[in-house]
């Protein structure tokens, strides 16, 4: 039987424009280049569209797209970022996906993303909804096509999340291997629990849902993933390929799949000339009998035979299930061994406290405007990717529930970019290092703040007492900065 192998990158940054300006703001820890999209950009995104191949002689022989060649999932806010700010590589990058279909019988290798990385287990089931939703109409706008998969941020995953995915039509997900908690084959009865090493990676499996519905899910190799992302695997791109090749299990009985996530900006950004390492890979495959596929092909000719039971509210990147984006579990980045990460919970406590009360209040205030508020949410979407005066008006016929003079009508497009910022302050980098004063907590924070000022001219609630209040109980590692509500008063 054949032996596939399929590389998986997840290219994402958090989103970093300033919510009152629309733009990025320079960034100084990213010179010399003005942030760290562009920085990125340079180092990796644009370098994968055309990645060098080297004669013995160190000689330049050929540039491949690795995009074209793999699996990829880009987050919907960089490609809104990329769109405007580096459109040739936008368009490389739409490109590829079309190409990979020639090459993967039909099977384009992008993958959807949950909109704008939230924890989706810690999210309500609406938030969940709306970010998939959200994800994939953004996927179909850009891609021109359906998406098959769907990243979920850190992989975090519970049963609902996957209902919601089920429902809105995607066929699969990739998850960690000790994100799998039982299986057993179609034909058995009694499970098998999955021990401390993991689920074996080789083929997909099927979750059959408490609604009726079902999805498919691979888990990725761990070892050599987290070889890739933390121990210089990409250092020599002959030693990846032996590694990746050395990953099968010898059955020959059988079809087996050697596949591997990480993120996308290792091949480039976090090591240098990673992305030499990974078109060597691509390049040399099938010299040693392997046979390049993406998921979606690979389901199609190999569908699932076995079902599992995967563990609730885990991820890849928290020992602790996903604790790492609401308290002080443990997990970090590695800096200063004294810092704490307590201050997560008051942050998210805070948030939390906004997102619940300005959803009570969209609901109450847009049903004067809308006939579902909800419906009008989850297709808001469209104006986020354009906000023309004819796409607004298109928007507006088909949710509004009675005609509204222009007044209204900016009244409740007001309502829906509260619930826009109430998303994007729940974006999962908030939370994930060690100080809360960096650019990624102060980015969330701005979200807050400035869903704040559209509240207030919404005359909603005030609800900035309370929140402040809250903020006031995290504190920063450094004394300069002093609470998490003097970093948002700062932001």
């Amino acid at each position: 039987m054949p032996r596939f192998l399929c590389i998986h990158g997840h290219f994402y940054q958090p989103p970093r424009e300033n919510p009152w300006t629309g733009e990025v703001e320079e960034e100084k820890s990213a010179r010399p280049y003005h942030d760290w999209n562009a920085r990125i950009t340079a180092e990796c995104y644009e370098p994968n569209l055309g990645a060098r191949i080297l004669d013995s002689a160190g000689h330049v022989v050929e540039r491949l797209d690795n995009y074209s060649r793999m699996s990829f999932n880009f987050g919907p806010t960089l490609l809104a970022w990329m769109e405007k700010k580096a459109p040739q590589v936008y368009r490389g990058i739409l490109d590829s996906d079309r190409e990979s279909q020639k090459k993967f019988s039909g099977h384009g290798s992008a993958l959807a993303q949950a909109y704008n990385h939230v924890i989706l287990p810690l999210a309500t089931r609406r938030d969940k909804e709306t970010q998939v939703i959200w994800g994939r109409k953004d996927f179909e706008h850009r891609f021109g096509r359906a998406p098959e998969g769907m990243w979920l941020p850190e992989t975090a995953v519970d049963l609902e999340t996957l209902e919601i995915l089920a429902e809105q039509g995607l066929r699969f997900t990739i998850l960690a291997p000790r994100q799998a908690r039982r299986v057993r084959k179609f034909e058995e009865e009694i499970w098998r629990e999955v021990g401390v090493s993991g689920i074996e990676t080789l083929r997909p499996y099927r979750v059959f849902l408490h609604s009726g519905k079902m999805l498919d899910l691979f888990f990725y190799d761990g070892l050599v993933s987290q070889a890739v992302a933390f121990e210089r695997l990409l250092s020599d791109g002959t030693i990846f390929l032996n590694r990746l090749a050395g990953r099968f299990s010898g059955n020959s009985t059988r079809a087996e799949l050697v596949h591997i996530a990480t993120d996308g900006e290792t091949y480039g950004h976090h090591h240098k000339f990673g992305e030499m390492a990974l078109a060597y890979v691509l390049n040399h495959a099938e010299e040693r009998g392997l046979t390049l596929s993406n998921y979606g092909e690979y389901l199609e000719k190999f569908p699932p035979t076995a079902e599992v039971e995967i563990v609730e509210n885990s991820s890849w990147s928290c020992a602790h299930g996903v604790a790492r984006w609401k308290s002080d579990c443990g997990c970090n980045v590695g800096g200063v061994p004294e810092w704490n990460q307590a201050w997560r919970a008051p942050l998210r406590e805070a948030l939390e406290e906004l997102r619940d009360g300005w959803a009570v209040f969209f609901e109450q205030a847009g049903a004067d405007y809308f006939d579902d508020p909800w419906a009008a949410r989850n297709d808001f979407i469209a104006l986020i990717l354009d906000p023309s005066p004819e796409q607004r008006e298109v928007f507006l016929s088909h949710h509004r529930r009675r005609e509204l003079s222009p007044e209204a009508q900016n009244r409740a497009l007001l309502l829906l970019d509260l619930q826009h910022q109430s998303q994007l302050m729940f974006t999962s980098c908030g939370w994930f290092f060690d100080e809360p004063s960096g650019l990624e907590t102060t980015q969330i924070l701005k979200y807050a703040r400035y869903g704040l000022e559209l509240a207030r001219r919404l005359d909603a609630p005030d609800l900035e007492k309370s929140f402040l209040k809250k903020l006031a109980e995290g504190k920063s590692n450094l004394p300069d900065y002093g609470s998490l509500r003097e970093i948002f008063q700062k932001a």
